[in-house]
């Protein structure tokens, strides 16, 4: 069997109640964390009707999950997002305000304002997630060292309001689970030393009871397909991302040991 595939991600999700975790929304979590459960959470990059397959096989399985949208084309979809929601998912907003506003928090705030109530014609809003942008020299997450985003009515933020030494994180950033050497911002500090590498090492450690009780695990949904020609295309093209990623990185690295 191929990872990154829709087949595959079902197969995950299956082991995963077979071994009695339950799944809870990240705003439900915040308010009340079960002893066991998965976060499934999204990040909706591109691709947004494979982000709608995801939901509507998740709803098939009876679980739910939650989904951060860009305000970008490519994302930003009134209507797939109306149909996550309707399908019992949540919905966030996927902020890359200070990449939009170029490093003034000040414009960037206005920004989110604006993005942020957009978003709440369409559905209910009540967490946020950071977007990576990693092209860009701006982390969208330093402007709430100006704001507080709690002052916008929101319950949390992943990278600021989990307990990552209580909760698992793994991201599929790279089109791979241990992409962390090719990632400019998706990481947390790891308190678990677990490693995997593909969906089916996940499966494993879950079938051999040897993951952890509280996991997040982050999907993007646009990398997940079962058209060979679509997955073979993806697959390429992610080992030329991750190239310009890691050197982005190294010369950042340089660049700040100067």
């Amino acid at each position: 069997m191929r990872d990154f595939t829709l087949t595959t991600y079902r197969q995950l999700l299956n082991t995963l109640l077979e071994a009695g975790y339950a799944f809870q929304t990240f705003s439900a979590y915040l308010q009340q964390p079960l002893p066991k459960v998965i976060l499934l959470r999204h990040d909706v990059d591109a691709r947004k009707l494979h982000s709608l397959a995801f939901a509507r096989i998740q709803h098939e399985a009876g679980v739910i999950g939650t989904y951060y949208f860009r305000m970008v084309p490519q994302s930003y979809d009134e209507g797939v997002i109306r149909a996550i929601h309707d399908l019992g998912h949540e919905v966030g907003y996927h902020y890359e305000d200070m990449d939009f506003a170029k490093g003034d928090p000040h414009r960037a705030i206005q920004l989110f304002e604006q993005h942020l109530e957009r978003l709440r014609r369409v559905v209910p809003v009540s967490t946020i997630c950071m977007h990576g942008s990693p092209r860009s020299p701006y982390d969208n997450r330093d402007v709430w060292k100006h704001y507080r985003y709690q002052d916008f009515g929101i319950l949390g933020e992943p990278y600021f309001d989990l307990d990552f030494r209580q909760v698992f994180y793994l991201t599929d950033t790279g089109r791979r689970w241990d992409g962390n050497a090719v990632s400019v911002r998706d990481k947390v500090e790891d308190h678990f030393g677990l490693v995997f590498h593909t969906t089916f090492d996940i499966i494993s450690a879950v079938r051999k009871e040897q993951f952890p009780s509280r996991a997040m695990l982050n999907f993007h949904p646009q990398r997940w397909t079962d058209n060979s020609l679509l997955w073979v295309a993806d697959k390429y093209h992610q080992y030329v991302k991750n190239a310009a990623k890691y050197w982005l990185i190294q010369w950042r690295r340089s660049r700040a040991a100067l």
